[in-house]
């Protein structure tokens, strides 16, 4: 079993950045595919940025240039660093990891955080 907690959320003006972090209870970047996902009210989830077992990245066309998935494997913590936050950006955002990128792709992980609020004004 993993469990995932993310912190670093707010409220921010446009223009403004904000890192989220996600920590796991165990060690799972050497064997977990690992990515971002958020929710607008009314919206379903939809994934936001990848990053793989093997440190390839990948990010939805709508936050390439503005997001960075990283992570640090010795302190089993996920990151997303967001800059030129828009208010389109507004969600609730979620961790998720699992053993195989296919699940993780389509928005069906093994395991979820509880989500963490972003909320960017004009």
């Amino acid at each position: 079993q993993v469990q995932l907690v993310e912190s670093g959320g707010g409220s921010v003006q446009a223009g403004g950045s904000l890192r989220l972090s996600c920590a796991a209870s165990k060690s799972t970047y050497n064997n977990y595919y690992m990515g971002w996902f958020r929710q607008a009210p009314g919206k379903e989830r939809d994934r936001v940025a990848v990053i793989y077992s093997d440190g390839t990245t990948s990010y939805t066309d709508s936050v390439k240039g503005r997001f960075t998935i990283s992570k640090d494997n010795a302190k089993n913590t996920l990151y997303l660093q967001m800059t030129n936050l828009k208010p389109e950006d507004t969600a609730m955002y979620y961790c998720a990891a699992d053993p195989t990128l296919r699940r993780l792709w389509i928005g069906r992980p093994n395991y979820w955080g509880q989500g963490t609020q972003v909320t960017v004004s004009s």
